[in-house]
């Protein structure tokens, strides 16, 4: 979800060391969906005596996740390895790497706070070698190496994080079976989305549902639209200069991507509930219109969190299923860009059990325990697709794998007062019939605001 964690009220850090001896998932050997030989490698690292500390942003469920991997690492190693999260975790990291007490590993979905910590000199390199696997071995390789790589306290790169957990936003869901009785196909380019849509509409329906609403953070979810479009319009590296305030907010190339939404989005005939419900339907709430019957819409764009608030018993890949948001037939030298986030890890205090872990999750198996359990998805190669834990995820990570070029999610890169603040508000106005340009403009002028 936008923004990955809402901080609440400051909490210490609570540290869960892995046993000695834990109760694999999965046992050794037994399940030839996973890469065993990568345990039995493994195993030749010695580590007994060494103890690891991890910082991440992992609770509860999530954290019973990671730690069902942290033990295949424990139990062929002898490492000890102790965990800890916090809900103002963002915070918590700076204050232990300022203060010299920094955990072995921080994992971080934020590259902005990873940025300011290397270019403190509170992290360090992994090494050429590990951008080098990074490139030959992710989807998008060199992408992913891009986003793993800051400027030193000297303002020189580096490659100081490493990419596990991915989320991707670049789908659009449907009800296949709304799709067969209408005589509907799974659109290819984005100018056959356009075409399906104009025959929805012809047909007598609405095709898209759009929900904005998400109390104080109203607006994001038109953020991820606008990010879409950019990367289906223009090179990433314009891109990159955008969310990086080097081309301004209002240059044509951004007011593009605005006019593309806002034509979809204040059009009555093509949103469910006309357009003054985009801002006003809670994004949660915006995808129920799927499975109406007759269904209030056929198209929904939304992340691959979003099946969490469909109906309950909906069966993915039958009750509902999603396409790849198709490129434009109009630039195809863009290839197949992917629109995401993620997790990135970092090493904050250099040991042999942390470079060892890092080489861990370049293993095949250290992917796959997740993802035979539930919402990972992973753009490593090498890794078995049938062990996803079901055939969504599966057609997920399939999309990350072949992916031309991966972005970030553009207002997480951008200064919290511009890409949680202005942009986001920026998006209530262009629905509500703001001129794009106009809307440009003002959130331009808000980053110029920023000292």
């Amino acid at each position: 979800m936008k923004k990955t964690l809402m901080l609440g009220a400051a909490l210490a850090a609570l540290a869960f060391g892995a046993p000695a001896h834990a109760e694999l998932k999965f046992q050794p050997g037994e399940d030839p969906r996973f890469t065993w030989a990568n345990y039995e490698e493994l195993k030749k690292v010695d580590l007994k005596g060494e103890t690891l500390s991890i910082f991440g942003p992992w609770r509860g469920e999530d954290e019973a996740l990671i730690r069902s991997v942290l033990e295949y690492f424990t139990e062929a190693t002898g490492a000890t390895i102790n965990y800890s999260s916090s809900e103002n975790y963002e915070q918590q990291i700076v204050i232990d790497t300022q203060a010299g007490s920094p955990p072995n590993i921080a994992v971080l979905p934020q590259p902005g706070l990873i940025q300011d910590l290397a270019s403190k000199g509170l992290l360090t390199p992994l090494g050429e070698e590990t951008a080098t696997f990074v490139k030959d071995n992710y989807g998008a390789g060199q992408s992913w190496v891009d986003l793993g790589t800051y400027n030193d306290k000297d303002g020189k790169p580096g490659y100081f994080a490493f990419p596990y957990k991915a989320d991707l936003k670049s789908i659009v869901w449907y009800v296949p079976e709304n799709f067969e009785e209408a005589g509907y196909e799974v659109p290819k380019t984005w100018e056959e989305l356009q075409a399906l849509a104009d025959q929805i509409v012809a047909d007598g329906g609405k095709p898209w549902c759009i929900g904005l609403g998400s109390g104080g953070a109203t607006g994001w979810p038109a953020t991820d639209w606008i990010e879409d479009i950019m990367l289906r319009t223009q090179p990433p590296e314009t891109y990159d200069k955008w969310t990086k305030n080097e081309i301004p907010f209002n240059d044509p190339a951004v007011v593009e991507a605005l006019d593309i939404f806002a034509n979809i989005a204040t059009n009555d005939a093509m949103v469910d509930g006309g357009a003054a419900a985009v801002a006003a339907t809670d994004f949660r709430d915006s995808p129920k219109g799927l499975f109406g019957i007759p269904p209030k819409c056929y198209l929904h764009r939304q992340a691959s969190f979003i099946s969490s608030f469909f109906p309950e018993g909906t069966e993915l890949g039958e009750g509902a299923d999603f396409f790849y948001l198709p490129p434009m037939a109009a630039t195809p030298e863009l290839g197949k860009p992917v629109l995401g986030a993620g997790t990135l890890f970092s090493i904050t205090k250099d040991s042999k059990a942390a470079r060892a872990f890092i080489d861990f999750l370049k293993m095949p198996l250290s992917h796959e325990i997740w993802m035979a359990q539930s919402g990972f998805l992973t753009p490593l190669k090498t890794v078995n697709g049938e062990a996803y834990a079901n055939e969504a995820l599966k057609k997920q990570g399939e999309i990350l794998v072949n992916a031309s070029t991966f972005r970030f999610d553009g207002s997480d890169l951008m200064p919290g007062k511009i890409g949680a603040g202005a942009f986001w508000t920026g998006m209530i106005d262009l629905v509500g019939g703001k001129p794009s340009a106009d809307v440009a403009a003002d959130i331009q002028t808000s980053w110029d605001a920023i000292k």
